[in-house]
Parts: structure tokens; sequence; C-alpha cells
């Protein structure tokens, strides 16, 4: 077997702050293979952000890994001698509308992203960016480099964005919500447009998100953290057809296709710097047993890529 584009080992990642040590990740484990996709799911506060973060480098001041690598293409980016491996991570951030310097054209700002991190003359970048901009499917890709980011919509600054993640040929494309700020039509298009860039390219992608919809459509396999842990991992398919852990199940649940009310899941997410003992989500858990509390439950191998931290993902939802 290749080795796998990305591989996150036992990943802790604190921050000290006036609240105290913020516990953000704890002992996170996931691989992205060669060519594949994962999603990475959970609610607001799980630390989705903070992962990729981690991964693109670009943590906050102060923030520690005390614990765990982080190798891509073999090499753990977290050291010094695999920091450069970075430049061949491409990122498409959130906001496409925050994602851009207003006062400088769209075409120039990727164009020097090209010029720092990857090979050829200016004149080789800019035909690479025009093929770009046609493979991303903007109009007049070559008057597309004159124009100002106010003079695209929405769904074309993402397209953008998405060819300034593609623009130093990278093996991996890391996505924070690249979709949640577009209407569902332009949603669609730009899930469509990201599905044929890897399977054309090659590309693994890391994609993260809090709708499941957007993952069934985009991703082969899943990771689903809470509160800084990976709960469930597997197929996406496998997870979303029979979810194990209880809160996988009731992330589910909440679902417009699936729920029955607007309850949601009772209790809110940990805060970072009050993190409870044992299971992190038994304050939460419906089919919690006296054990729960004790010690964080180890990842439980339940054949064909999949896993479950939890000893009691047989039982019943209360």
């Amino acid at each position: 077997m290749s080795t796998p584009v990305l591989q996150v080992d036992g990943l802790a990642v604190h921050l000290r702050g006036e609240g105290g040590l913020a516990r953000i990740l704890d002992d996170v484990a996931l691989t992205v293979p060669r060519g594949g996709t994962l999603g990475v799911v959970g609610e607001s506060g799980c630390g989705k952000s903070t992962l990729l973060r981690a991964i693109l480098g670009i943590l906050p001041r102060g923030a520690e890994t005390p614990s765990g690598a982080i190798l891509f293409e073999g090499r753990d980016i977290l050291s010094d001698d695999g920091a450069s491996a970075r430049g061949r991570i491409g990122f498409v951030p959130q906001d496409p509308y925050l994602s851009l310097n207003p006062v400088f054209r769209a075409g120039d700002q990727i164009l020097e992203i090209m010029r720092r991190h990857a090979p050829g003359s200016r004149r080789d970048h800019r035909d690479r960016l025009i093929e770009l901009f046609r493979a991303v499917q903007l109009p007049d890709p070559e008057g597309a480099l004159r124009k100002y980011p106010h003079q695209f919509s929405g769904g074309q600054r993402q397209r953008l964005l998405i060819a300034a993640a593609l623009s130093c040929d990278p093996a991996l494309v890391v996505a924070d919500e690249p979709t949640t700020a577009l209407d569902v039509t332009t949603q669609r298009e730009i899930l469509a447009l990201l599905r044929a860039l890897v399977a054309d390219r090659g590309l693994s992608l890391l994609f993260v998100t809090h709708d499941f919809g957007v993952l069934a459509a985009i991703c082969a396999d899943v990771a689903v953290l809470y509160a800084g842990r990976v709960a469930e991992a597997g197929p996406t398919r496998a997870v979303l057809d029979a979810p194990r852990h209880p809160y996988t199940r009731m992330l589910l649940a909440c679902h417009p296709d699936r729920a029955t009310d607007l309850a949601g899941i009772p209790g809110t997410v940990p805060a970072a710097t009050a993190q409870p003992q044992g299971c992190r989500f038994h304050p939460r858990c419906p089919i919690v047993q006296p054990g729960c509390a004790a010690q964080a439950p180890p990842m439980v191998a339940l054949g064909a890529g999949r896993g479950v931290a939890c000893p009691w993902h047989e039982v019943a939802l209360a």
C-alpha cells in the first residue's frame, strides 16, 4: 500500500490563556489516503478549524503541540525539517467574501502566491493561472486576471479560491467549510467542481464541514470530532447508514431529513478549558455508564475501516 498523503497521529493542541489551559485537540488520529477524500464533521467548538490550522502551520501565538505528529507525504510537518513540505498543501477558506484583498486585482493576488511557492517564470505562472481559471469554469479566464474581487459573484470568488489552492500543484487540498456562505444552487456547483478536480487531477482532499449532506456528496471517508477527540471514523456511507457512537447517532438525528422535532442534542460542547474527565461526551450521553467518566475510551475497531470510541456502541439510545 502507498504511504498516505496525510497521517495525523496522536495530535494534541493546547492554548494557554487567561482562562487557563485550553485542551483544544487531544490524541487526534486520522488518515487521508493518496487520492482519497476525508471529511471531518462535528458541532462548532469541537476543534475542526484548529485541526486545519495545525496542518497548515497557522496556529495562533501561544498554541502548543505537546504530543503527536502530522505526517505529510511521510514527513513530520510539525518539525523544522518537515515544515517546508507545507508548500504542497492547498487551502480553500470558508468565506469567499473575506479571503481576497479588495484593493488588488484577483489575478495579481494569486500570481503572488505562485511567485513565492511555484517554480517558473512570470509568464509561465500567468499561463498556468489562465488554465486554472478555465478548469474552475470562470467565464473569460484572461479577463478575470484583471478584475477586482468585487467584480465577481460569491460563487465565482470561491472558484478563484479553488484556483489559488491548486496554483502550486498541491498533493493535498484542505477545505474549511468552503460552501457555507453560498446559496444552495451555487453550493451544488462548487461541490461538483471539487469532485471533478479531485478525480481528474488525482488530488487528496481534507474537507471540514458541519453538513452531513455536503459530507455525503464529496467524501469517501469521515471522522466525527467531538470536543477535540475523534468519536467515530470510517467509510462515509457506512457511518451515515449505521452510526455507532451515541454522538454520531444524535448528531444525525438532528438532520432535517431525519429529525422528528427540534430538540437537538441536550447540553452544549464543553469549553476547551473545562473538558470533562473520561469520555468527553458522557455529560450529554443518553446511555452513559458508571465507568464513562473514569477514563477516555479507546478506539474500538469494528472492521471494514471503521472505528468507534465507545465501549457501549451496541446499546440502543434511551
